[in-house]
C-alpha cells in the first residue's frame, strides 16, 4: 500500500475520531513507529496529558533549539516529572549548524528554522512512520483546513488529534484536567517558540500572531518533514 492510500484508509477508517480516541487507534496502526513531536508551549500540555493517560512510554520528540526561553526549558522539566513522561526525547541542533544559524534570526528565519529544527526532526524521526502534533484549526496562520489524518512530505502519516478543538474545548481540559499553564501566557504569550521570534498577543489578534510578527512567516517547516530513508 503506498502513503497516499494507506492515509486515505486511515482517514476513512478514523477521520472521525479525535483527541484521545484518535491517538489510541493511531497506536494500535502504528505500535512501535508512532512518535509525538511537542514544542512544551502554551498549550502543548492538553496533548501530553493525553499521552500520558494512553502510555507514558510513547516517544515524545521535543526540538531545543538553544534559543528557547528558559521558562519553555522549566515546562518542559515540569511537565516530563508532573506526567511521569518515560520517554521524552531532547533534540537539539548540531554544533556546526548552531554556529551557522547564529543571528540568523535577523536575516533569513526559514534557513533559522532550517538548520534549528527542521534537520535535527528530521534525524530524530528516523524509523517512525507517524508522528502526532498538537496544531489547531482555529490558531489561524493557514491552519484553518487542517485534518486530523494527513499525509506528510516522504510517506510521513501526520495525525494532529486537537485540529478540530475549539478554544473552549482546550480551555476545558486545562480546568478538568487541573494543569499548569506555561509561564509566560500570564504575560500574554499565547504561541512560545523561539525567543528572538514570539512575542505577547492582544485578545484581538489571532494566536499564531506573535510568531515572526511583521513577516510573511507562518510556520517553521516541521510540518512539511519528510522521512528520512
Amino acid at each position: 500500500m503506498n502513503g497516499g492510500d494507506l492515509v486515505s484508509r486511515l482517514q476513512w477508517t478514523h477521520g472521525h475520531l479525535d483527541g484521545l480516541e484518535l491517538l489510541a487507534a493511531l497506536r494500535r496502526e502504528f505500535p512501535q513507529t508512532l512518535a509525538v513531536i511537542s514544542s512544551f508551549g502554551a498549550e502543548s500540555v492538553v496533548l501530553l496529558d493525553l499521552v500520558a493517560q494512553l502510555d507514558k512510554a510513547l516517544p515524545v520528540i521535543f526540538l531545543d533549539t538553544g534559543e528557547l526561553f528558559d521558562e519553555t526549558l522549566a515546562y518542559h522539566r515540569q511537565l516530563t516529572e508532573m506526567l511521569a513522561l518515560s520517554d521524552v526525547r531532547v533534540v537539539r541542533p548540531d554544533a556546526a549548524d548552531v554556529k551557522r544559524a547564529d543571528e540568523l534570526w535577523r536575516t533569513d528565519p526559514d534557513a533559522c528554522c532550517h538548520l534549528r529544527k527542521v534537520l535535527p526532526l528530521r534525524r530524530a524521526i528516523r524509523g517512525f512512520q507517524a508522528l502526532a502534533d498538537g496544531r489547531k484549526r482555529f490558531h489561524g496562520g493557514g491552519r484553518e483546513a487542517i485534518r486530523t489524518i494527513e499525509a506528510g512530505e516522504g510517506g510521513m502519516v501526520k495525525i494532529s488529534p486537537l485540529a478540530r478543538w475549539s478554544q473552549e474545548q482546550i480551555d476545558n481540559a486545562f480546568r478538568e484536567r487541573r494543569l499548569p499553564r506555561h509561564p509566560l501566557v500570564a504575560e500574554g504569550y499565547r504561541s512560545i517558540g523561539c525567543w528572538p521570534c514570539s512575542r505577547p498577543t492582544g485578545a484581538d489578534e489571532p494566536v499564531r500572531a506573535g510568531r515572526w510578527a511583521g513577516a510573511a512567516k507562518t510556520e517553521c517547516g516541521i510540518h512539511r518533514i519528510s522521512k528520512p530513508s
